[in-house]
């Protein structure tokens, strides 16, 4: 596999700005059109009883002002790290912390027309994040240390859109999907050059696509890279062999149309939770391959975005594309007896 090198003097092909405003007015259409339950291709029976009730607002935001949560993680006193979108509103992107409480507080903002995506937690509580920005000198990996001032760790190109990004168990390395580039990119924690780690079709999006966002969710779970495809609408399973290098790439499954970023019902467990953007849909994916819808618009979900697990509490990030723009975090409760998923799971 070839490793390449970035320069942080890379031309922007198409603003920014643009991009993920064509996404996003392209996801609020379709989050219109199925308003209504959507009967989606699911590829198995629904669970005889509710795999997630109880679900909640655990924090509402102005998407006017450019709160769009895109991503988030857990933290360990459940607090939860927010990636606000900006730019779907002209806005300044910004990192939001969120109590268990509901409430929430600014800790980094960005700059105008640039995007926050992806972000990640390190074991001495730094928080990393992707940085989407027609401004080489500000694309790319950012770290923010406890009690500190964000940094940029690593560039990525300005004609890219960094997405997910997830950090390996032995802290040393983060992994961040490019949703233009078909590429997963690794960046040192300490800093350094950005490598193609994998360019891949798989990791492209469709021809025909609709939004024409390949690589969007990143997990690094269990010895393997897992990706979403929000393109082509798949899930992937991709080794770290011995040496560090890519392994064969494994669809686990192909029946996610609109699939935005992902997680898993534990560490141990290949059980997804994957957010479905535009279909206002979160969907279960077993470790068979087989999927089900599980919420929908129903559950008050709009343009959902990622998902976390912690324990047995599920968290929904929702953009609020559409009209009226319900922009918010959302927490609900997993019954793991209702997920049918045998003893592999």
């Amino acid at each position: 596999m070839k490793q390449i090198e970035i320069s942080t003097a890379v031309p922007a092909a198409t603003p920014l700005k643009k991009r993920f405003r064509l996404a996003a007015a392209i996801a609020a259409t379709a989050a219109v059109l199925v308003s209504a339950p959507y009967a989606s291709a699911t590829t198995e029976q629904p669970s005889p009883k509710p795999v997630v009730t109880n679900l909640k607002t655990l924090a509402a935001f102005d998407f006017t002002a450019g709160d769009s949560p895109e991503n988030m993680t857990v933290n360990p006193d459940n607090s939860l790290t927010i990636s606000m979108l900006g730019s779907v509103a002209g806005k300044r992107p910004a990192l939001v912390r969120i109590e268990p409480s509901g409430r929430s507080k600014v800790i980094v903002a960005g700059q105008q027309a640039d995007t926050f995506t992806g972000n990640t937690r390190g074991r001495d509580g730094s928080i990393y994040y992707n940085v989407g920005s027609s401004d080489a000198s500000r694309a790319g990996v950012w770290k923010l240390p406890p009690g500190g001032t964000p940094r940029r760790i690593a560039a990525l190109p300005a004609d890219g859109l960094p997405n997910g990004l997830a950090l390996d168990p032995a802290g040393r390395t983060l992994y961040a999907a490019d949703s233009n580039k078909a590429t997963v990119w690794t960046v040192p924690v300490s800093g350094g050059t950005a490598t193609a780690w994998l360019t891949d079709p798989a990791l492209a999006a469709a021809p025909s696509a609709p939004v024409p966002l390949g690589a969007n969710g990143l997990r690094f779970h269990k010895g393997a890279v897992w990706v979403s495809n929000l393109a082509k609408g798949t899930l992937l399973r991709i080794p770290v062999t011995a040496t560090g290098t890519p392994g064969r790439i494994h669809t686990v499954t192909s029946s996610l149309t609109s699939v935005d970023d992902f997680n898993f019902l534990s560490d141990r467990s290949d059980v997804v939770f994957a957010a479905q953007n535009g279909l206002n849909q979160v969907a279960v994916v077993r470790p068979d391959g087989t999927t089900e819808t599980v919420l929908t618009a129903s559950d008050g979900l709009a343009s959902p975005t990622s998902t976390a697990v912690r324990g047995n509490r599920l968290y929904i990030t929702n953009a609020g594309l559409a009209a009226p723009h319900n922009a918010k975090v959302q927490r609900g409760t997993i019954d793991p007896a209702a997920l049918n998923c045998g003893p592999a799971s």
